[in-house]
């Protein structure tokens, strides 16, 4: 290499670093004055330093096979400011490559065109939902970052309360320090401050009203100025219409959403699948569980194509809280052994869960699971006997396609690196995530590996429900 060949590839990077910087303001313009959210075949620009934008970026040769340019990108984020665009989540990424690949006219007069039913409408509001989380455990708080991330000028989901069992003296404290401190997620991005005399905590600007109680059907929410809010039950602890509806007793809230496989009757939805199932007189819904989450999308999108006459669902899940640290008795099989040492066999209920979703499924899969001693980041591992013979290549080419432009491109992802391990997803927030690279096919038969952090990516998925619930879900752009 030559001394002119290495200045040049270190210009070239400080140049993209300075284009990178120019966007940081544009978004954050888009965000609060526009209440446009900005992606990256879905990820976020929102918050994000340079160097976030520069890897959201090269992650495009993942999806679209050639790396994506700040240079291509940053023309597009500058035109969208000078729009008076409405509240929309926009993916840049995804307009910048669609204007290239038409060609025939300038930027402008091709983000007018795409963007034609929100230009003009700056100032618009959407009147925001009040949201109540009962139990803040790993999933509610994770909830609770998301929320707060989310919550632009206000006028969408809002995160106004969270009610817990009072555990200690210090118990606000505490809960503070559990949301700005996670072992797996990392810090909290951003402030909170504790006002112990009302039990607040305010998080980037979030007031969350702290509520102590041990009976769901006990409190007034209105008394805290809640009013028509949808709870968010995580606790586990009642998963049927008997036990929920408790909730719903309460003045302030007006809906329930369960983070779990729901029982009986409840509706088990499956964002991107079946959400079109809630109605008005829904009052509670399960968001199923995060297995569930993970393979439904892709199982649909393998039904749709090949067919499926039946298979097999194995889930290299992550230990839980369920588990116990050390050996110890427990009511479940095999559960009682120390999580943190062993692999341990257990049951799952997501293959047949899938038919809640996807009731032409139903009866056509069996599963089952092995905890293994990591904290987060799990493996289902699809075996499929299908109705049309295929190849590999057609296999991840087609789920390529589905990861980029079709109506899953939220739930399913997709990776063709040879490289991946679990922590990689960490933070990753599609419901599944195809590995291209571990893709068996014979024939008829097909084996899928769909990673998913059954913690971060099940959560999103659970926002995604609230938000079409509360009606606040923008437009999003450009249409698939």
């Amino acid at each position: 290499m030559t001394q002119a060949q290495y200045e040049q590839c270190l210009d070239n990077w400080t140049d993209r670093e300075a284009t990178a910087e120019a966007m940081i303001p544009l978004i954050g313009r888009l965000y609060r004055e526009h209440n446009v959210v900005t992606s990256i075949y879905g990820r976020a620009l929102v918050n994000r330093s340079v160097i976030s934008l520069l890897k959201s970026h090269r992650f495009a040769r993942q999806i679209d096979d050639n790396e994506l340019s700040v240079h291509d990108t940053f023309p597009v984020i500058k035109a969208l400011v000078d729009l008076d665009l409405g509240p929309a989540s926009i993916d840049v990424a995804r307009l910048a490559v669609k204007f290239q690949k038409e060609g025939g006219e300038d930027l402008d007069s091709f983000l007018r065109r795409e963007l034609a039913s929100i230009i003009g409408r700056k100032g618009e509001k959407r009147e925001g939902r009040d949201v109540v989380l009962y139990g803040f455990g790993r999933i509610g708080r994770l909830l609770a970052r998301i929320l707060v991330e989310k919550a632009g000028a206000g006028d969408g989901l809002r995160l106004r309360a969270v009610v817990v069992r009072k555990g200690a003296a210090n118990d606000l404290a505490k809960r503070a320090s559990l949301l700005r401190r996670d072992s797996v997620h990392g810090s909290f991005q951003g402030t909170i401050t504790i006002d112990e005399e009302n039990n607040t905590l305010t998080a980037n600007g979030t007031r969350i009203q702290f509520i102590y109680a041990s009976d769901p059907s006990t409190v007034n929410y209105a008394a805290y100025g809640i009013k028509d809010a949808i709870l968010v039950d995580n606790t586990g602890v009642w998963r049927d219409e008997a036990g929920l509806s408790q909730h719903l007793k309460c003045e302030g809230i007006s809906r329930v959403v369960l983070t779990a496989p729901g029982k009986g009757d409840l509706k088990n939805i499956v964002h991107g699948i079946n959400h079109s199932w809630i109605t008005d007189d829904d009052k509670i819904v399960s968001a199923a569980s995060c297995t569930t989450n993970a393979i439904v999308p892709v199982l649909k999108a393998m039904n749709d194509k090949f067919g499926i006459n039946n298979g097999h669902v194995e889930t290299v899940h992550s230990y839980t809280n369920d588990q116990n640290l050390i050996d110890n008795f427990h009511k479940g099989n095999r559960r009682g052994r120390s999580a943190a040492l062993n692999m341990v066999i257990t049951e799952t209920g997501a293959a047949k869960a899938v038919a809640k979703a996807l009731p032409e499924l139903a009866g056509k899969l069996s599963g089952n699971a092995i905890r293994v001693p990591t904290p987060n980041v799990s493996m289902a591992i699809l075996n499929l006997n299908l109705k049309t013979a295929t190849n590999r290549e057609e296999v991840n080419e087609y789920l390529r396609y589905m990861a980029l432009h079709s109506d899953l491109h939220k739930q399913i992802d997709f990776t063709n690196s040879q490289e991946v391990v679990s922590t990689d997803f960490v933070g990753s927030r599609h419901a599944g995530v195809v590995d291209a690279e571990a893709t068996i096919c014979n024939d008829d038969r097909v084996i899928l590996y769909v990673w998913y952090d059954n913690e971060f990516g099940y959560s999103c998925q659970v926002i995604r429900v609230l938000e079409d619930m509360a009606g606040v879900n923008p437009p999003a752009f450009p249409e698939l």
